[in-house]
């Protein structure tokens, strides 16, 4: 059987786990052996309330950003947004398009098509003047954008305003674009760097929904007097757009201070104060510094009364401890702090009564965010979690996006529960298709058409392109398998090149995905462009090498090239392929790959009698699964085998398996395992098991099933 290991976690972790989430014992040791230990972590797993993103004016320039875009607006000015080709970039345009188009804006979209490289081009600026009769004025990237420096200013020359939105890591020199707005850019303010150029578009679509309510770009200050032993303890919290700004705590004894003598007047100096208990709070102040000053404070209590009625009557106090924010906090709740969840939660309120289709058309755009975090292999924490789990209930619920069921519909998933493993293995590549084909504009205008018939017919060409993009994809496999293994021996086992004219330009980034999963090394794949003119590939990597340290490392060798830590692409004059194989292979030399440790991580050891339908309730704690997040892998020792029948299609190549688990009789699927039947396993056996919890969908019920990842015959048999 595969080596395994299991990893044996404090019991006092898992019982504070246990006690202060209110978890089951299992779900709480999972947890503790992946780590995952800290509140912050946690309240993912189990939240999936959008009150727990991040605010998109934690951006330091979100403000810039929906001034301008406001600004572009209402001067009718005309305005080009200029997307990736990949699933990302196709669902960022989509997201940004559909509600600047709602608004009125004159703008049109654009993403690479046939042999277009990747990212603005000069030719995409000129055709986009040429358009707008020279009155073009704003280009606004998504997805891309964050290494175009001569492309954005070019536009700068011809009187273009440029707006990046991006996510990719970003280079050294940086474009001179009007505003960037990237999560890994330093000095981006946003707290998660690991988010989809889709989600950036819809933290800035967010902003822009936002613009319209009344707290919109107004200075606030939330101040609470707390009642202590003598002593009264003054909080503030400065805001804007719902996001801290400044603080201010500090303890008065009564009379001891004249107001004027402390630095709470300047603090406070053109903000609007929002009190809890207007009446307490007043009578508080009085006692520390007088009743000659008068404080002009607005009372929020009443007002979220009427909204949160189940608030009603309850003090700061009180509050803290009833707080879900709260909750997942290491340290006690401050009442000023609880002041500000409640400030936030009644402000999203407050949106959601006095524009009811904000709601609605977010949900709608979150699917689109939600599969390009799976699809851009975005970690599954953080608020990416929450993205894909609203994005999966809303299609699970019958609330699908207009064209995201058109394919579905194709691919025999209606009716069935989606989980992140369908969408990953089944929608996207049929998504992504599209782009690798060199028609991503298809995919963009499935998901902006209101025509039904429109969009059955784009569903269609989209289907037949994906059967298509298998099929390149099988050739380069064969043109390259050979160089495969003997560059793999070239470039010291540390690194995996291929390069053939023949490969299909759309499937470099799939086949050096699976050279790096055949030899556990980052790879790349090389091809010629359509022209022949240019070489153009994918990097893949993996061990903790960053990709696009990498190819940064080459200097001013490409035309251009960029990407994530694990994913890249690049370009350079095909006169230069020999050069970059060799540069290459001197690199691979002094490179440092993190563990090869190929040990499955199993997550709990689970006795025949803890094999219950209940699994399904813990599989659905840690979904969805993804990069960061494996599927649960599970372990059982001894487990008899009841029944046994080969299944497949064409042939029986699978081993379906019946298991005594005592109450209940489990299904286990092995698949490509069928040659074992009677060989390795006879009904009656007892084995050993690694195994995933999955579901098994027919006639419209569903059921939990084990897929088995390996199995041997236990040793006391």
């Amino acid at each position: 059987m595969k080596k395994y290991n299991k990893k044996s976690v404090p019991r006092e972790t898992v019982l504070s786990i246990n006690k202060k989430y209110g978890l089951s014992p299992l779900d709480s040791a999972i947890l503790a052996r992946r780590n995952i230990i800290q509140g912050e972590d946690i309240k993912y797993f189990i939240e999936s309330d959008l009150r727990f993103t991040h605010l998109p004016f934690e951006f330091s320039t979100m403000e810039d950003v929906v001034s301008r875009i406001s600004d572009a607006i209402d001067e009718k000015e005309k305005v080009l947004i200029f997307g990736d080709k990949d699933v990302d970039g196709v669902t960022s345009t989509a997201i940004l398009y559909g509600y600047l188009k709602s608004q009125g804006l004159d703008i049109q979209w654009r993403i690479p098509t046939g042999d277009d490289s990747y990212g603005l081009s000069i030719e995409a600026i000129d055709d986009f003047i040429k358009d707008t009769e020279g009155y073009g004025s704003l280009i606004i990237t998504v997805d891309c954008g964050i290494s175009c420096v001569n492309e954005v200013a070019y536009a700068n020359q011809h009187g273009i305003d440029v707006i990046v939105t991006d996510h990719h890591n970003p280079p050294e020199v940086l474009p001179e674009a009007t505003i960037i707005i990237d999560p890994k850019m330093p000095d981006s303010g946003y707290p998660f760097k690991d988010i989809s150029g889709a989600a950036v578009a819809y933290k800035i679509v967010s902003a822009l929904r936002f613009s319209k309510c009344a707290l919109f770009n107004q200075d606030i200050t939330l101040l609470n007097v707390e009642e202590k032993e003598g002593y009264f303890k003054i909080d503030c919290i400065k805001s804007r757009n719902l996001v801290p700004k400044k603080e201010f705590s500090e303890s008065f004894y009564p009379g001891e201070k004249s107001i004027y003598q402390t630095s709470l007047p300047e603090f406070l100096k053109g903000q609007q104060i929002f009190v809890w208990n207007e009446r307490n709070i007043k009578n508080n102040l009085a006692l520390i510094f007088g009743k000659g000053i008068d404080f002009q404070l607005f009372d929020l209590q009443p007002q979220v009364e009427k909204i949160i009625p189940s608030l009603k009557g309850k003090s700061l106090s009180q509050l803290k401890g009833l707080s879900k924010i709260a909750r997942y906090k290491e340290s006690e709740e401050s009442e000023i702090n609880s002041f500000y969840n409640i400030f936030v939660t009644f402000a999203q309120k407050i949106e959601a009564v006095n524009f009811p289709n904000h709601q609605k058309e977010a949900l709608n755009d979150l699917q689109l965010v939600g599969i390009a975090a799976l699809a851009d292999i975005m970690p599954m924490k953080n608020e990416n979690r929450i993205f894909v789990k609203n994005a999966i209930k809303a299609i699970n619920e019958g609330k699908t996006r207009k064209g995201i069921a058109e394919l579905l519909a194709r691919m025999d998933l209606v009716g069935k529960k989606i989980t992140s493993t369908d969408l990953s293995w089944k929608l996207i590549p049929a998504l992504n298709a599209s782009g690798r084909m060199g028609c991503a504009n298809r995919s963009v205008e499935l998901l902006l058409s209101d025509d039904p018939q429109k969009r059955n017919e784009l569903a269609e060409e989209i289907i037949r392109l994906n059967e298509q993009r298998k099929i390149y994809v099988a050739d380069g496999e064969l043109y390259t398998a050979n160089q495969a293994e003997e560059n793999f021996n070239r470039f010291n086992k540390q690194l995996c090149l291929v390069f053939d004219q023949r490969i299909n330009r759309g499937v470099t980034g799939i086949l050096a995905a699976k050279i790096m999963q055949k030899y556990n090394v980052p790879a790349l794949a090389v091809t010629l462009s359509e022209d022949k003119s240019v070489a153009v590939g994918s990097m893949r990597s993996c061990r903790n090498f960053v990709a696009t340290k990498f190819l940064d490392s080459f200097g001013d060798f490409f035309i251009n090239h960029g990407g994530h830590d694990a994913a890249a692409g690049f370009s350079f004059e095909k006169e230069k392929i020999e050069i970059f194989m060799q540069k290459a292979m001197e690199l691979s030399k002094s490179f440092n790959l993190g563990d090869q440790d190929e040990n499955l991580e199993v997550d709990a050891e689970l006795p025949a009698e803890y094999i219950t339908p209940e699994l399904l309730n813990t599989v659905n704690l840690f979904e969805p699964f993804g990069e960061d997040n494996n599927d649960l892998i599970f372990l059982t020792k001894a487990l008899k085998i009841q029944d046994m029948v080969l299944v497949g299609k064409s042939e029986r190549q699978h081993l379906k398996m019946v298991f005594d688990c005592g109450k209940y009789k489990f299904t286990g699927m092995f698949w490509g395992q069928g040659e074992r039947m009677n060989r390795d396993f006879s009904v009656g056996d007892k084995v050993d098991l690694l195994y995933n919890i999955g579901r098994n969908t027919f006639n419209g019920n569903t059921t939990p099933q084990m897929i088995i990842i390996d199995a041997e015959k236990s040793a006391d048999f």
